[in-house]
């Protein structure tokens, strides 16, 4: 019994880890959303750009079910969703599990809405408003570019940083946070 109790969290590690040491890196744009979980602390909500794949085919695509995302990159080197199966593809490919939404068929195509299985960036509580303030600074400005970096790995993704314009936002943070200092 105990060394199950330490199997099972040493597993969930072991797993995140390999994610983080053999991932392929994919830059997901952004638009924020920022609460707070009682349980979890401050963290930023990532609401991403592409949330519906359209697609040529009729298959049957029903609501909530486990289906996988194929991934490419755009022109601007962010990620894209090219296309959904319901059949798990190669180790080749890259491509991640997400959950249909809200499906529309027509006599045309096929309107699948999605939602990733990471949606969420937490942050150190000191570091949480300042970068707050500059996540929701960024959304207001269209100058501004916000994005998710994740780490792909055999259908399963962890957000290793978010950025704006490129700086990583914990950088943003601790340099908003300086300035404020000086004003005061």
């Amino acid at each position: 019994m105990v060394g199950l109790q330490w199997f099972i969290p040493g597993r969930m590690i072991f797993y995140k880890e390999r994610i983080l040491s053999e991932g392929t890196e994919f830059r997901f744009r952004t638009e924020p959303f920022d609460p707070y979980d009682a349980f979890r602390g401050k963290y930023i909500h990532l609401a991403f750009n592409q949330t519906t794949v359209q697609l040529k085919d009729s298959a049957n695509w029903d609501q909530g079910e486990m289906i996988f995302a194929l991934l490419s990159e755009d022109s601007s080197g962010y990620a894209i969703i090219t296309e959904l199966k319901k059949e798990e593809p190669g180790e080749d490919v890259d491509y991640l599990k997400v959950t249909s939404g809200y499906v529309y068929q027509d006599s045309a195509s096929t309107s699948v809405s999605i939602s990733y299985p990471f949606d969420r960036f937490y942050m150190e509580e000191s570091k949480a408003q300042a970068a707050d303030d500059a996540y929701n600074q960024a959304l207001s400005d269209t100058s501004k570019v916000t994005y998710a970096l994740v780490l792909v790995h055999h259908g399963e993704g962890i957000v290793k940083e978010v950025f704006i314009d490129g700086v990583p936002i914990k950088k943003v943070a601790i340099e908003r946070q300086k300035l404020e200092e000086q004003v005061q």
